[in-house]
């Protein structure tokens, strides 16, 4: 990447993002959060999950499928879950196998979700690094032509108008970069979360 490219990715930044900076270190991640590419089951379910197992009968398999469902959908309030979770668990006796199965679909539900994400804010990165890179050019190619004795005013103009018009998408689009960034973080928290309610059930009806 270039110096040029860096320089103005920074400035252009800074009225855009909190005080705390980004790494540039990683041009696909923007973000001030630690890039965590891809979660692990075992370390927020602490039973045994089958990878093979399958539910008992189709009426098993339709109660899973639909307490996944509504587990999985980010506008539902994690407070609002409790009483899904805890009838759910009463049918089935707290039995941890199910309620692994329900969890381990989730966390597939969430967690791809979550990578598709991470990719789409890589895009963003990447799309913001190579129009930061336009400016940067455009900006040389400028200064260049005023510094000539007889410089072309025409050019000159149609790049000034050219660097104000990026640096509004620039700065339009960066306003966005907090909520995109905080997005996977708040994925991570809602399965932590549902793995303990979860967890919870098992153990008070197991």
């Amino acid at each position: 990447m270039k110096l040029g490219t860096v320089v103005a990715i920074c400035v252009l930044t800074a009225s855009a993002m909190p005080a705390t900076a980004a790494d540039f270190s990683d041009p696909t991640w923007p973000c001030v959060q630690r890039k965590v590419e891809s979660l692990s089951l075992g370390l927020m379910w602490p039973y045994p999950v089958d990878p093979e197992a399958r539910p008992a009968s189709d009426a098993q398999q339709s109660d899973i499928a639909e307490l996944v469902g509504y587990l999985s959908l980010r506008r539902v309030e994690l407070d609002t879950l409790q009483p899904r979770v805890s009838s759910f668990a009463q049918s089935y006796d707290g039995n941890a196998d199910v309620l692994g199965m329900v969890f381990s679909d989730v966390f597939d539900t969430l967690s791809k979700r979550r990578e598709r994400i991470i990719q789409g804010i890589g895009d963003f990165s990447l799309s913001q690094i190579a129009l930061a890179d336009q400016i940067e050019t455009a900006r040389i190619e400028m200064d260049a032509l005023l510094d000539k004795s007889e410089p072309d005013y025409d050019r000159v103009d149609a790049l000034e108008e050219q660097l104000d018009w990026d640096q509004v998408i620039y700065t339009d689009r960066q306003r966005n970069i907090s909520y995109l960034c905080e997005t996977p973080t708040l994925l991570e928290r809602r399965l932590f979360s549902i793995a303990q309610m979860l967890q919870q059930v098992v153990q008070e009806q197991g």
